[in-house]
Order: C-alpha cells, then structure tokens, then sequence
C-alpha cells in the first residue's frame, strides 16, 4: 500500500508542479499585483509600490474602461440571448426526424473550425463592406436604399456588426451542446407525452425545457467566460487604434500592460485590476446562474 502511495505521489508530483507554476502562481502574483503600482509585469517585487484599492478606483474613474465594459455587457447580453436561443432552435430541429442530419450539424459548426481573424476577415470585407458586401447587394437587388446604405463598420454600427458576427460563429459550438442535452432525454418521455395528448409545444415546455436545466447552466457558463475573454474580434473589427465602440476590457487592459498609441505609459497594476474585476464577473454570473437555475424538474402537461 505504501509503495502505491509512494509511485502515486512520483507520477503525481510533475503534473502538479507544473500546474502550480503555470496556473497557480501567475494567479496569486496578478491578485497581489492589482494591489500595487506597476509599471510592468516583470517589474521585480522589491519594486512594487503598495496602493491598496487605488487601481480599483483608478479604472473605475476611466471614461474608456467605463465603455469596455458597457461593450462587454451588450456582447454577453444581447449576444448571449441571440446565441442561445438560435442555437437551441437547430438543436430542436436537428434531432427531430430530418434527413441529412448529419450534414446540416457539421455545416452549422463549420464557423467553429474556422480561425477567428479569417472568419472576421470575411464578414468585415465580404459581407459588412460597403462596396461588395453581400447585406449592400442584397438590400440594393430588393430596392431597399435605406438598409443598403447602413455603414456597418461606421462607428454607430461596428458594435453590433461585431457582434453579429461573433454570434455567428458561436451558434453551432452551442448547439452541439444543446443536442448532446435533448439526446439524453429518453425517448419513452416523449412517447407518454404524446400519448396524454401533450403536443410538440407542450412538449418542448414542459418535457424538453426543464430536463435541459444542466445543459443551459453549462452554456451560459462557457458564453460568460467566451465574453469575458472577447479579444480576437475586437482588434479585428479595430486593428490600428482601439475605439470606444468596440472596445472591451481584455483590450483595455492589454493596452495598459503592453501600451499602445493612445495610452503611452504602461500600467501593470491596473492591468491586473481589470483582470481581477473580469474574474469576479464571471463568478457573480456563475453564482446568480446556480440559484436562479435549479436542478429539480417538474413536469406537468
């Protein structure tokens, strides 16, 4: 039993060191550092300077990180209900009985295969463009002049061009997700439920829905972390100066840590600040999203 232990530990021990030196450790170093004045991030510790909450309140007092996270919650908001909601429809239409089931799933996860910058790259020159984009033929073919001639990548509309397109490639990761959930539900449910007269609305209300609590718990948790971490679109959408209309705070932030045309002096504390206030939102929503969901299933017809 003491030679078990013994060869656990040995195999263990590498695995776990270098969890600790990867995870753990810039973890605990970027929690201390937003409590102190840095200029970089390899800034020895012997020059830190101790601010306390000063870097809390210093972010929180910007005009642009006050925007980044208005554009961050518009993104994890409005995104989140498009990506929910389209992705849950397929789901519900692809495992009904079609034909080409397959094909169609593979088609609709096909954006997730496809890099991030090319998949930007497509829609801000092929689709969003103002000169060949397809919404502008489209729109101008049906003489609709008035959508035909919306800027999308002008600065009222970037935003919601952006994030258009991050829904789009996002639908079909969770849509698998959602078929995965509906596929665990037994078939015999639906078959009692047919027989007590319950529709396909009633069904998918009473039966689908509540059996689907697990599965929406998980996509709203991966959707908070994939919004939190929005980084890649943005500087596509924005690649030379950062905007207020698209920014978001891992923008910010990596502006103040590595600097950038409009902020100059580099920031590491605040930079970490901003990490840490993004940590916390994600547990706030893991947090608000296991007491309002409940695990318990009723189902009535």
């Amino acid at each position: 039993m003491k030679k078990n232990k013994r060869m656990m530990v040995i195999f263990l021990a590498p695995a776990l060191i270098i969890f600790c030196v990867v995870f753990i450790y810039p973890v605990i170093r970027t929690v201390l550092m937003s409590f102190f004045s840095v200029n970089r991030p390899s800034t020895s510790i012997s020059e830190w300077v101790f601010t306390g909450l000063g870097n809390f309140q210093n972010i929180f007092t910007q005009n642009l990180f006050r925007r980044s996270m208005l554009n961050l919650f518009l993104i994890w908001f409005v995104g989140g209900i498009a990506t929910m909601l389209i992705s849950l429809l397929f789901a519900v239409i692809l495992t009904g009985d079609i034909r080409f089931k397959s094909f169609f799933r593979a088609v609709i996860y096909m954006p997730n295969v496809v890099s991030a910058v090319a998949l930007a790259a497509m829609w801000m020159y092929y689709i969003f463009s103002e000169r060949y984009g397809l919404l502008h033929n489209i729109f101008g073919a049906l003489g609709l002049t008035g959508l035909s001639k919306i800027k999308w990548l002008g600065t009222d509309m970037k935003l919601w061009a952006m994030i258009i397109a991050f829904v789009f490639g996002a639908v079909g990761y969770y849509m698998l997700i959602w078929i995965s959930g509906i596929e665990k539900i037994p078939k015999d449910l639906f078959e009692a439920a047919t027989i007590d007269g319950a529709g396909k609305i009633k069904q998918f209300r009473y039966l689908t829905m509540p059996l689907l609590k697990g599965t929406l718990k998980m996509n709203l948790t991966f959707w908070s972390v994939n919004a939190v971490s929005f980084f890649v679109w943005s500087k596509m959408f924005s690649p030379v100066n950062t905007e207020n209309s698209t920014v978001v705070p891992m923008i910010y932030m990596y502006d103040l840590v590595f600097g950038s045309k409009t902020i100059t002096t580099t920031d590491a504390g605040a930079g970490a600040a901003i990490a840490c206030v993004l940590a916390l939102f994600v547990l706030l929503i893991f947090f608000l999203i296991n007491r309002l969901i409940r695990d318990d299933v009723d189902l009535e017809f």
